[in-house]
């Protein structure tokens, strides 16, 4: 089977189930309703609208961009949690024999998958872009704010967040080549994403020199790519964080890494 073969046959296999829309439909609520309530109190704070709100009203400045990164933010989680499936599904359901059995080669199977992979996570990208940008300009323009939506940083921003959501895809499709079991990769996804690293990075903001260890997370390496994040900066609290560029390679090599040792272990395995 060659390489496009193989693409067509992941692009079926991901795009003629339910899946991959379930998990965009909330992607996207998840996402505005995140951008909405972002927009309502910074948007309230800054114009002095907000019930209780009180000094004098803090600068506008950078409050579009934090409003819209909430895509990637809070929506990294959904591209991850698609490509451990697009892996673990099949071993789950053993759909792999088949495929192995036309495809001997199975180091193009899994290019395969980081094409559609990729496809994917740009798709994510395109909906957590329009949710944020739509429900944080909505609200921002009802308290009078500029919504910088024809500005060029704007649209950087945007075009980096879909690159993180691709990169994200990515690290899933890793994440599932190394763990086979369904459930335990998923439990380990939701539990690092949603616990470990917020905690931990909450922690480096805290402790003095760790800062300069927490930046090379993968959740850090994501937001730096972006640009500062509300969780960002939360995380770490004014402190060390890596330049965009160097954020989008060590995404990638968190890929590259999980991948070449699941190749080197579970993927040349007999299918159970």
């Amino acid at each position: 089977m060659s390489l496009i073969a193989a693409t067509r046959s992941e692009y079926t296999k991901q795009f003629t189930t339910a899946g991959w829309w379930v998990l965009g439909i909330v992607l996207v609520v998840y996402v505005a309703f995140t951008a909405g309530v972002l927009a309502l109190v910074f948007g309230g704070v800054a114009s002095g609208q907000l019930a209780g709100s009180r000094g004098p009203a803090p600068s506008t400045d950078g409050i579009p961009a934090l409003v819209y990164s909430s895509a990637t933010a809070v929506g990294y989680v959904f591209p991850l949690l698609v490509g451990t499936l697009m892996v673990t599904t099949e071993f789950r359901h053993k759909t792999l024999t088949p495929t192995f059995l036309a495809s001997p080669r199975r180091g193009t199977v899994l290019v395969g998958k980081f094409v559609v992979g990729i496809v994917v996570g740009l798709l994510y990208g395109i909906l957590g872009s329009i949710a944020a940008l739509g429900a944080g300009a909505g609200v921002l323009s009802f308290f009078g704010i500029d919504t910088a939506l024809g500005a060029p940083d704007t649209w950087e921003l945007v075009g980096r967040m879909l690159l993180a959501f691709a990169l994200w895809a990515l690290v899933g499709i890793g994440v599932g080549t190394v763990v086979r079991n369904q459930v335990a990769a998923i439990v380990i996804v939701l539990a690092v994403t949603l616990f470990v690293e917020p905690i931990v990075r909450t922690a480096g903001g805290l402790v003095e020199g760790f800062a300069g260890v927490v930046k090379w997370f993968p959740s850090a390496a994501s937001d730096a790519l972006v640009g500062q994040t509300i969780f960002g900066i939360m995380g770490s609290a004014g402190g060390e964080t890596l330049e965009w560029w160097a954020g989008g390679l060590v995404l990638l090599g968190y890929a590259v890494v999980l991948v070449v040792v699941g190749l080197l272990t579970t993927w040349r395995r007999d299918i159970d």
